[in-house]
C-alpha cells in the first residue's frame, strides 16, 4: 500500500466523530403492497437512530418506493464506492467525511440534479449542482455546571484560553479534544481553526498547558465528561453532543460566539446510480421544505433551508451568533486533508505548540514562590 493510501485509510477510519454500536445496520421500508423492483439504495455514514425519523418521513410520501439504508462507516462508504465488485451500487451517498465527498464528486463520480430545489438551493451549500450539502452542524464546547460554577460559563474560544491559563493545576487532565494526528474529524477542524483565527496557535499551547486528554470520537469525550473525569471538552460535533447533552442535565452545551465551525454532511447521486429516477426524488425532498423541515424536527442535524427559520435551523443560529458561524467552505480547500506535505506540517507544528505548553506549565509548577 502507498503512503497516501495508508494515509487515507487511516484519516478515513477515524473521520467520523462518532462511531457507534449501529456501524453495519440496515433500515428497510418495503413498497406499498402491489409494488415490486429493487429498493432505492442509500449508502450513508450517519447512525440509524439520527436517520430513521428522515427516511421515515420520506417513505410516508413516498409509498410506492422500496428503500434501503446501509449505515457505514466514512471508510467503507469511500472504499466500497472505488470498488466495481461491490453490490448493489448505491443510488445516493451520504457522508460526513466532506473532503472525500469532495473528491468523489471532483473526479466525475457524481451527476447533476437539475431540478427546481437544486437551482435554489444556497451557492455556499453545494457544489455545482453535484454536491450538496443538506445539514448545519456546528463544533461546540461541552463543559460540566459544576466547572461554570466555580470558574464562570464558557462562551467563547477567548474565554477558553483565558480559563486554561488562569486556572492551570486545577484543570490539569480534566480537559478534552480531539487527536488530530488520530481524528480525521479533529484534523479537519484544526486545519479550519489555523486558517481562521489568529489565536489558535495560543489555543493550542494553553491545551497542552492543562496535559488536555487527546481522544479520537465525540463519544469518548461525552461519556469521559458524564462521568466527572473531565469538566470541560473542546471541538465536540453538535449534532451528537444535543442528544447527549438532553439526557445529562450535569453537562452544558455552548456554540462559540466569537466564532463557530459549522460541519455539513453532503450528498450526491452516483453516475452510476441504478435508480437515478428515485435518487432524484430523495435529494429533492433532502433540499426541499418538507425534507429540511423534518431535519429540523426530527432531528439533531439543524437544516440549511433558507426558507426555515424555527429552532434547529441555521436561519436560527445566524440570528443569534451572526457573522461567527463558519461553515467548512465546500470546494478545492477541503483537499488539502488529503495532501501528504500539508498534513505533516500542519500536525508538527500542532504538536510543537501543544508540547511547548505542556514544559512550559510543568516549569511553572517546577519554580518554587
Amino acid at each position: 500500500m502507498s503512503l497516501v493510501a495508508a494515509l487515507l485509510v487511516a484519516l478515513l477510519l477515524a473521520l467520523s466523530p462518532l462511531e457507534s454500536a449501529f456501524a453495519q445496520s440496515r433500515l428497510d421500508f418495503p413498497a406499498r403492497a402491489g409494488r415490486t423492483g429493487e429498493p432505492l439504495v442509500i449508502n450513508g455514514a450517519l447512525d440509524t437512530p439520527l436517520i430513521a425519523p428522515l427516511l421515515e418521513d420520506f417513505h410516508h410520501r413516498n409509498p410506492d418506493l422500496a428503500l434501503r439504508y446501509n449505515n457505514l462507516t466514512t471508510l467503507a462508504i469511500y472504499r466500497d464506492f472505488l470498488d466495481d465488485d461491490v453490490t448493489p451500487r448505491p443510488d445516493v451517498v451520504l457522508s460526513s467525511a466532506m473532503p472525500w465527498q469532495y473528491r468523489l464528486a471532483n473526479d466525475g463520480h457524481a451527476q447533476p440534479l437539475a431540478s427546481e430545489a437544486a437551482r435554489r438551493w444556497p451557492a455556499w451549500a453545494r457544489w455545482r449542482h453535484e454536491l450538496f450539502a443538506f445539514t448545519f452542524e456546528p463544533v461546540v464546547i461541552v463543559y460540566r455546571r459544576e466547572l461554570a460554577e466555580r470558574f464562570g460559563a464558557v462562551t467563547s474560544h477567548a474565554d477558553l484560553v483565558d480559563l486554561l491559563t488562569g486556572h492551570r493545576r486545577a484543570l490539569r487532565g480534566r480537559v478534552v479534544t480531539y487527536d488530530p494526528a488520530t481524528s480525521g474529524a479533529g484534523y479537519t477542524y484544526a486545519i479550519e481553526e489555523a486558517r481562521l483565527s489568529p489565536r489558535y496557535w495560543e489555543l493550542v499551547n494553553a491545551l497542552g498547558g492543562v496535559d488536555t486528554v487527546l481522544a479520537g470520537t465525540t463519544r469518548d469525550m461525552l461519556e469521559g465528561l458524564a462521568d466527572g473525569r473531565y469538566l470541560i471538552g473542546y471541538n465536540l460535533l453538535g449534532s451528537y453532543a444535543r442528544d447527549f447533552v438532553r439526557e445529562h442535565p450535569e453537562l452544558e452545551i455552548a456554540v462559540p460566539d466569537d466564532y463557530a465551525l459549522v460541519t455539513q454532511r453532503l450528498a450526491f447521486i452516483p453516475r452510476d446510480a441504478p435508480h437515478p429516477m428515485a435518487a432524484r426524488r430523495f435529494l429533492d425532498y433532502l433540499l426541499g421544505e418538507a425534507g429540511q423541515r423534518a431535519i429540523s424536527e426530527l432531528t439533531t442535524l439543524g437544516a440549511i433551508h433558507p426558507a426555515l427559520d424555527g429552532p434547529g435551523t441555521a436561519n436560527a443560529l445566524r440570528q443569534r451568533l451572526g457573522d461567527a458561524l463558519r461553515p467548512i467552505r465546500i470546494g478545492p480547500g477541503l483537499l488539502a486533508t488529503l495532501d501528504r506535505l500539508k498534513r505533516e506540517a500542519l500536525l508538527t507544528r500542532w504538536t510543537r505548540e501543544f508540547q511547548r505548553g505542556t514544559i512550559a506549565a510543568d516549569t511553572r509548577d517546577e519554580t518554587p514562590p
